[in-house]
């Protein structure tokens, strides 16, 4: 029943009829279940598909086989028949066994949750370094899935003594096929990556601010960007419109330049093998001064989706790093959600309209002017002229001239702090 797999390619088919399949356990909590199942829904018709169907299961433990009960197998066999699906999602994490098992049963292709997220991603995936990441993630996804007739291999003998044949042998082909591309990927993005860092080094070299956009999928961070650096980067009402990272200047009150990076949103149940693949991507964000997180204040699930994002922060090592907290789509929320904000810093801002964002700047610049150390220079005569320089670089706060030359108090971060070392004026020189 399955096709065979090709890196690169989309699995599902434009408005292709899918059923969607809940499944949980009995000791977690079934409102989350619900929402993880409308999700999927909602990644399904975000890939193109027509949802027709919806079922959940909550199981004491999951079937090795099927990962659902042999009765519900049924029942999903028997709506598939009567809405005309052509394939099932299944909201879990399912083995190659799993997959063929459950197809053989409902005669239709079986896909689960990541297969759908990897889906997206190969539609949306626009650059090279995008098409390389999503085709790494789509072969550490399927790697563990290739067993017995995997994906339209030929099929494997009976193990054992005497019984194995030509199937075994053209599985193990797709095996070490599969891994030669995923060290060749690994290498061609190495060099990407080694290529960014320049970059990141060259903007820290000179001294630039940055600021990276977190969040969670579809909460407005590229409508956002655009307002911030009055740009025009692709923004629509999808999950996961957005998944080259872009990098725009913008203008800070009171401060230097700045530049601000949209990256992937996050997702419940992120497969493993896309934050791998997309490590490259994510550094962009690893390496940035602060992180704006970008929540929307209109969403019934914004709490769950502020945990989802803070959990991965802390997964990716990222929970030191300042934060700036905007809750956006101000305009489509009613005021009585404002209450049930408690983080901070906050902004609450319509990246559509653009309200807030006038106070999201100015938070901007306060957070880089918290990062640096109170300091007094003192600027000789005769390179008085670097006055000046500082002056566009950072906020002087005071100014005293002299005879010699002229003593300044101002706020110094790391990078700053280095290139300016030689004219600190430290405790012994003033004492």
């Amino acid at each position: 029943m399955a096709q065979r797999w090709e890196s690169g390619k989309t699995l599902l088919k434009p408005k292709e009829r899918i059923v969607c399949v809940g499944v949980g356990l009995k000791s977690e909590v079934f409102t989350e279940l619900k929402e993880s199942l409308f999700e999927l829904e909602e990644l399904v018709s975000s890939a193109g598909g027509e949802v027709v169907g919806a079922i959940t299961q909550v199981l004491e433990k999951y079937n090795p086989a099927t990962l659902i009960g042999s009765g519900k197998v049924q029942e999903i066999a028997e709506i598939v028949r009567e809405s005309k699906a052509s394939a099932v999602a299944v909201d879990h994490l399912l083995s190659g066994v799993q997959i063929r098992n459950l197809e053989q049963e409902w005669k239709v292709r079986v896909v689960d949750r990541n297969q759908v997220i990897l889906d997206i991603f190969a539609q949306r995936a626009q650059t090279y370094e995008g098409k390389l990441q999503v085709e790494l993630a789509q072969m550490l996804d399927q790697l563990p899935r290739m067993v017995d007739a995997w994906q339209g291999s030929l099929s494997r003998q009976g193990g054992g003594i005497g019984t194995r044949g030509p199937g075994e042998s053209a599985l193990e082909m797709d095996r070490r096929r599969i891994k030669e591309r995923v060290k060749a990927i690994k290498k061609q993005l190495e060099n990407v990556r080694s290529h960014r860092a320049q970059h990141r080094s060259s903007r820290r070299r000179n001294n630039v601010p940055s600021f990276a956009l977190i969040g969670y999928t579809n909460t407005g961070k590229s409508t956002l960007l655009n307002q911030l650096t009055q740009s025009n980067v692709l923004a629509k009402d999808l999950l996961f419109a957005t998944l080259d990272p872009t990098t725009r200047k913008v203008h800070l009150p009171e401060g230097p330049a700045g530049v601000v990076t949209d990256t992937v949103g996050f997702i419940r149940k992120l497969p493993t093998g896309l934050i791998e693949a997309f490590k490259a991507t994510l550094e962009e964000s690893a390496d940035a001064d602060i992180l704006i997180h970008v929540i929307d204040l209109s969403s019934s699930q914004m709490a769950t989706q502020i945990e989802v994002v803070e959990k991965l922060m802390v997964e990716f090592g990222w929970q030191n790093k300042p934060v700036i907290h905007v809750f956006n789509k101000v305009d489509q929320a009613g005021f009585e959600k404002q209450f049930q904000v408690k983080a901070f810093p906050r902004v609450f801002a319509s990246g559509l309209t653009g309200e807030g964002l006038d106070r999201l700047k100015r938070l901007m610049t306060e957070q880089i002017e918290a990062l640096g150390n109170e300091v007094e220079l003192f600027i000789p005569k005769a390179v008085e002229h670097l006055v000046f320089e500082i002056a566009r670089e950072t906020k002087v706060t005071k100014r005293e001239q002299a005879t010699s030359g002229t003593l300044i108090q101002t706020t110094l971060t790391a990078t700053l702090m280095n290139r300016w070392r030689e004219y600190l004026v430290t405790a012994d020189a003033t004492s």
